[in-house]
């Protein structure tokens, strides 16, 4: 375990211009002054380089929006994603931006063909919103999806040998997992998963890996040639301080090929050959790319000043100390504030022996409410007990952000509540103390049933 002294060395940390890491920081990004975020991992943040950078770029497209959009936008697209490439050590011949990673994720299911037997593998932690798409996906096409089913905290190679478990079960019953998709880290519970051991696993398998890196560039070491899933993508605007939003996604050439429609379809679809039928791209190419990369370069008429803005917050980020400077710190960060929340709370952290759940930027703290007991206080209300768990969650949200000008997120889980803590470089221990003191008043008020007051 880590000294306090080397906890204290690592947490000192000063970007090259000399500012120190936490509140001196603070001022660099774009909080009014009453508010503290504790919750970067759910929407992210970016600072005032980057908001200047995002500002410069929708001015030009304003002062003369065709020839911005059709000619200048195409280039410094290709800046960004150089930029981009850089950090994820992948040819830029296989990026491209994309709103967000439930976008590239669906991308992937809607694109794909599927047959009887195939069956698309997830696991008990995936992002709802995913979930929710291959729930649509098994409804209009033959798929079927089979789950991974766990509670945390399990250990790496547990949940490994349980992917392949769960994929031979399929396989004896007659049926093939044709895609798994994998999390770098988990939304909720925000805990790491060993991707790189389950893409190889895919691999060794011969099942096509989709990775949703909502959490990923910006927020773990990624070398992504090395890897090599078939899919991946991930928020550039949650660790990496792009604008939303913003994702990357990640294709290898042998795969490119089966994407042939973006989300929606737009000017770059290349229709199957019909006899005495012709098809054209109206968009003017700018470069030369793929028609695989021209096909996502315009995709309907939005407002994409983000993805410009990647070098602006790459940039920002060298200025910092680079990515292994804020990743260590945003890591230990999390790993020792969780440790104050326990203790303030009187609970424990979750987390396994080998920690490596937590070898992340985020952290969970079990909170210290007794479900049958707010159950029993509802029930006197005329409250149902299946109205409590988001009853209390919503109203705890209510109270943080209109009382305590903070946010957390609150998650049931295992038959509890948890919070999950985000560790940023312009937060420092004393933040999280702060917000432990609150968190603990908050408990002590839902305890008291203050979550059954009617709106006035």
């Amino acid at each position: 375990m880590a000294t306090s002294t080397a906890i204290d060395k690592s947490l000192d940390v000063k970007t090259r211009g000399g500012v120190r890491f936490g509140k001196e920081l603070r001022g660099d990004f774009l909080f009014d002054g009453e508010w503290l975020n504790l919750n970067h991992g759910s929407f992210g943040t970016y600072p005032r380089p980057v908001q200047k950078a995002l500002r410069e770029f929708q001015d030009q497209a304003e002062a003369r929006p065709d020839h911005f959009i059709r000619y200048i936008y195409p280039k410094l697209l290709d800046v960004s994603k150089e930029a981009v490439a850089k950090i994820l050590k992948a040819p830029v011949s296989t990026l491209v931006f994309t709103p967000n990673a439930t976008t590239g994720v669906n991308t992937v299911l809607r694109n794909l063909k599927f047959e009887p037997g195939d069956h698309i593998l997830t696991f008990s932690t995936i992002y709802g919103a995913c979930d929710k798409t291959v729930v649509y996906i098994t409804e209009t096409t033959p798929a079927e999806q089979v789950k991974v089913e766990y509670l945390y905290p399990v250990e790496d190679d547990w949940l490994v040998a349980e992917f392949k478990r769960k994929v031979e079960e399929v396989k004896k019953a007659g049926g093939k997992v044709k895609i798994a998709i994998l999390d770098t880290v988990v939304s909720n519970p925000g805990v790491r998963v060993p991707f790189q051991r389950l893409i190889q696993a895919c691999k060794e398998e011969g099942v096509m890996s989709l990775v949703d890196a909502a959490h990923g560039v910006g927020h773990v070491e990624l070398d992504l040639p090395q890897l090599d899933p078939d899919f991946f993508v991930s928020n550039c605007h949650k660790w990496l301080y792009a604008p939303r939003g913003c994702a990357i996604f990640y294709v290898p050439i042998r795969n490119q090929h089966l994407l042939r429609s973006t989300l929606p379809t737009s000017h770059g679809f290349v229709p199957l050959p019909k006899p005495g039928v012709s098809y054209i791209n109206p968009v003017e190419q700018v470069g030369n790319k793929s028609p695989w990369a021209q096909n996502f370069d315009y995709v309907g008429t939005i407002d994409s000043s983000p993805y410009l803005c990647v070098p602006a917050a790459i940039e920002f980020r060298e200025e910092l100390g680079g990515e292994e400077v804020i990743r260590n710190y945003n890591t230990t960060l999390a790993r020792e504030a969780v440790k104050i929340w326990a203790e303030k709370l009187g609970t424990e952290v979750l987390d396994n022996e080998s920690h490596t759940l937590s070898d992340c930027c985020m952290s969970n703290v079990r909170l210290p409410l007794d479900y049958e007991k707010l159950v029993a206080m509802g029930e006197q209300e005329g409250v149902d007990k299946t109205e409590i768990i988001l009853k209390v969650r919503n109203w705890m949200y209510k109270k943080l952000l209109d009382e305590y000008h903070t946010f957390v997120a609150i998650f049931w889980y295992g038959g509890t509540w948890w919070t999950r803590l985000s560790g940023q470089v312009y937060l420092e221990l004393e933040d999280f103390e702060k917000g432990a003191s609150i968190m603990k008043e908050l408990c002590e008020r839902v305890a008291k049933g203050e979550f059954l007051e009617k709106a006035g």
